[in-house]
């Protein structure tokens, strides 16, 4: 597979869980690495972690508060920050809404998919405008939404990964150990494995609207 030495890599929500080890990843294999996060101490701090770790390593750090309504002019202005990149990695998240069937509303369902998947598409729009991502998008979820985004976006590369539980300090871990047991594998995954899953998608250049999935064998039972 190519090397990714001296490719730029831009990466949503990398100063901390998956991003930050993704970003650690690409450090290592002599990457220029852009890493963006709503909190500035964070990404501060993540910086100055990476940089520890990497003194020859490139790693720049972007303040980015992607949940606001003026999020399309924030990633305007992020991307004149970075440049033009190599591959572009998406990670971002927030707190996980979950709520009683009986008690949605539309304004929740709209707050919940923001930033999983309205931003995504926006972020993909400063790239290429998509056609046909968006319909099917909402039809399939992200599922849908990757394989509309290769088409629309060709010869771009768009692929996804989909993690199974993580442990990131999103949860504590006496959840981590009842998810354990509901794997294959009996674990959940690092953030060092799943960081392996985006950079082989990085490497792998003929592959263009596909899903790897790295889940501890969770989909099995």
């Amino acid at each position: 597979m190519p090397s990714i030495k001296n490719s730029t890599v831009v990466i949503f929500g990398g100063s901390s869980g998956i991003g930050y080890g993704v970003a650690d990843k690409c450090l290592s294999e002599g990457a220029i690495v852009h890493i963006s996060s709503s909190n500035a101490s964070r990404i501060t701090q993540a910086v100055s972690s990476l940089k520890e770790k990497y003194p020859e390593g490139q790693v720049i750090g972007h303040t980015c508060d992607l949940s606001l309504p003026d999020v399309e002019q924030r990633l305007v202005k992020l991307f004149e920050e970075t440049g033009s990149c190599d591959h572009i990695v998406y990670t971002a998240g927030d707190a996980l809404a979950v709520r009683p069937l009986k008690d949605l509303d539309l304004q929740f369902i709209q707050k919940a998919g923001h930033i999983r998947f309205d931003v995504p598409l926006l972020v993909a729009k400063l790239a290429l405008r998509p056609d046909w991502a968006v319909v099917a998008g909402y039809a399939a979820g992200l599922h849908g939404m990757v394989p509309g985004l290769a088409l629309d976006m060709k010869p771009l590369r768009v692929n996804f990964v989909s993690p199974g539980p993580v442990k990131t300090g999103l949860f504590p871990d006496e959840v981590a150990e009842m998810l354990a047991k509901k794997t294959t594998l009996g674990k959940v995954g690092t953030v060092e494995e799943v960081a392996e899953a985006y950079v082989y998608l990085m490497k792998d250049t003929n592959a263009t609207g596909s899903c790897v999935s790295t889940n501890s064998g969770s989909l099995l039972m």
